[in-house]
C-alpha cells in the first residue's frame, strides 16, 4: 500500500551548529535538498525532505537547528529541535572534532526519554579523525553505533545506509494488519462508508482505503456499501457478513441494521488498535461518564482539514458528549502535530481522532503526555460509540481477544 508522506519512516539529523548536518543530508540523499552555509545557524525550523533508501523504501529526512543555537531566536529554534523528537522513528546525532559533551547529552536524553534509536556519526573525519577514545566513551556509556565518515570524502557511504536501514525500527514501516486477527481464510467483511458532506470528492478516506487492501491482504472479500444500503442488500443477497465495520458517524444506524450477532466496529477504533495506545483508550473512554460542569475537553486532530459546518471532531462529538452527559463543558482543539499546551492538567479528557495521517510513534508521544499527568484518553470513534450506547458492541472484537472484557466495559 502506498503511504501518505507523514506516514514514512522520519529520520532527524540533530548536533551542534556548522557540524554539517545539511551537507550530511545532501550526502546521504546524493542530491541538494538542505542548505548549506559556512554562516551558524543556517537551517531554522526543522525542514522535512521526502528521500528513498535504495532497496528499503521512502523516508523523510528532518534537518534541524543547532542544539548550541544563542540568543532569544536561537532557544526558540532549540525549543523546536528537542520538540521534534517527538516525531521521529530514527535519530542521527551528527559530531566533529571528537567533540561530546553537554550539548550532546541533552539530545541524547531527549532520544532516550522518547525510546528513540540513534546512532552517532562523527563527521568532517577527513579533517580529524575519530579517536578510538571518543569512539569507546559513547559506544561504552550509551550503547549505541558510532560511525566515522565525510561528507566530502564519503568512502563508507554504503556502510552507513546500511546501519540505517538496519536500525530504523520495523514498526514505523512494517504496518501490522488492522484486522487479521479478526478474519479468517474466506470471511466475508462488510465496510459501511457514508458518503455526505465530510467525504472527500472522488475518493474513499485513507482509514476506509487502508481497511479495504487490509482486507484483501488476509484473503478475504470486501463489500462495501452506503449506510443507506445496508438494509436493501443484506435483505436482496442474503449474505451474512462475518464482520462489519462501519464508519463512526453512522454507528446508530449500522447498529440497528447489523443483527446482534454479527460482531461489528468502527474505522477509527480498528485503526486506534493499530496505532497503539489502545489499552489506555480502553480504561480512559468510560471516563466521560465522570465528567463533571466546567470540566475541559481537549480534542487532537493529527491532520489540517477544511472545517465544514457539521464537522466530526469539532462540532457533532462536543454536542455528542454534551448531550450524553448532561454537563457543561468546554472544549478545545489542537489541529496537525503542533505543540501540546503545558496547561494539560486543566483537562479532564483527551479525545485523539484516529491518526490516519501521522506516524505510530508520533500519536503515541503525543498522548503520552496526557497519560504521564494521568488524565485519561480516547479516541474519536470510541467516544461515538460510548455516547451513543453501543460501546460494548463496538469493542468486544478487541477486548475479546484480550480475554479482559470486565475490565472495559
Amino acid at each position: 500500500m502506498k503511504k501518505g508522506r507523514e506516514l514514512k519512516p522520519h529520520i532527524g539529523i540533530y548536533g551542534r551548529r556548522n557540524n554539517g548536518k545539511s551537507s550530511f543530508i545532501n550526502c546521504i540523499a546524493g542530491q541538494e535538498i538542505a542548505i548549506v552555509s559556512d554562516v551558524a545557524g543556517t537551517t531554522t525550523d526543522p525542514v522535512k525532505k521526502s528521500y528513498e533508501i535504495t532497496n528499503f523504501g521512502p523516508v523523510i529526512l528532518v534537518d534541524t537547528a543547532g542544539i548550541d543555537d544563542v540568543g532569544e531566536l536561537g532557544e526558540k529554534r532549540i525549543s523546536k529541535t528537542l520538540e521534534s523528537i517527538k516525531l521521529i522513528d530514527l535519530g542521527i546525532l551528527v559530531i566533529t572534532n571528537n567533540t561530546f559533551d553537554y550539548y550532546e547529552k541533552i539530545l541524547i536524553k531527549e532520544f532516550e526519554k522518547y525510546k528513540t534509536p540513534y546512532i552517532v556519526v562523527h563527521n568532517k573525519s577527513d579533517l580529524e579523525e575519530l579517536k578510538t577514545t571518543t569512539k569507546l566513551k559513547i559506544e561504552d556509556n550509551y550503547k549505541t553505533r558510532v560511525v566515522q565518515f565525510s561528507t566530502l570524502k564519503p568512502t563508507n557511504l554504503e556502510t552507513l545506509i546500511d546501519i540505517l536501514k538496519r536500525t530504523i525500527p520495523e514498526s514505523s514501516y512494517k504496518q501490522q494488519s488492522l484486522i487479521g486477527d479478526l478474519v479468517s481464510y474466506g470471511d466475508i467483511v462488510l465496510l459501511i462508508t457514508p458518503i455526505d458532506i465530510e467525504a472527500p470528492a472522488g475518493r474513499l478516506i485513507l482509514p476506509q482505503v487502508q481497511t479495504i487492501r487490509d482486507v484483501l491482504d488476509n484473503d478475504c472479500t470486501a463489500i462495501v456499501v452506503k449506510e443507506r444500503e445496508v438494509d436493501a442488500f443484506l435483505k436482496k443477497t442474503k449474505i451474512r457478513p462475518d464482520l462489519v465495520i462501519t464508519d463512526s458517524s453512522i454507528f446508530l444506524k449500522a447498529d440497528a441494521s447489523i443483527p446482534k450477532d454479527i460482531p461489528m466496529t468502527g474505522f477509527s477504533i480498528v485503526l486506534a488498535r493499530m496505532k497503539g495506545n489502545f489499552e489506555n483508550y480502553l480504561k480512559g473512554t468510560p471516563k466521560i461518564s465522570d465528567l463533571k460542569d466546567g470540566d475541559k475537553i481537549l480534542l487532537l486532530e493529527s491532520c489540517t482539514h477544511h472545517v465544514a459546518c457539521d464537522d466530526i471532531g469539532r462540532v457533532k462529538i462536543p454536542r455528542w458528549i454534551s448531550n450524553y452527559t448532561g454537563k457543561n463543558l468546554h472544549y478545545d482543539v489542537i489541529a496537525g502535530l503542533d505543540k501540546l499546551k503545558s496547561n494539560l492538567e486543566e483537562y479532564s479528557l483527551v479525545v485523539q481522532c484516529g491518526g490516519c495521517m501521522v506516524t505510530s510513534k508520533q500519536l503515541q508521544n503525543r498522548l503520552q503526555q496526557a497519560i504521564d499527568k494521568n488524565i485519561p484518553v480516547t479516541n474519536y470513534g470510541m467516544t461515538i460509540a460510548y455516547v451513543q450506547g453501543i460501546y460494548k458492541r463496538a469493542i468486544k472484537p478487541f477486548v475479546k481477544l484480550q480475554e479482559k472484557e470486565e475490565d472495559y466495559l
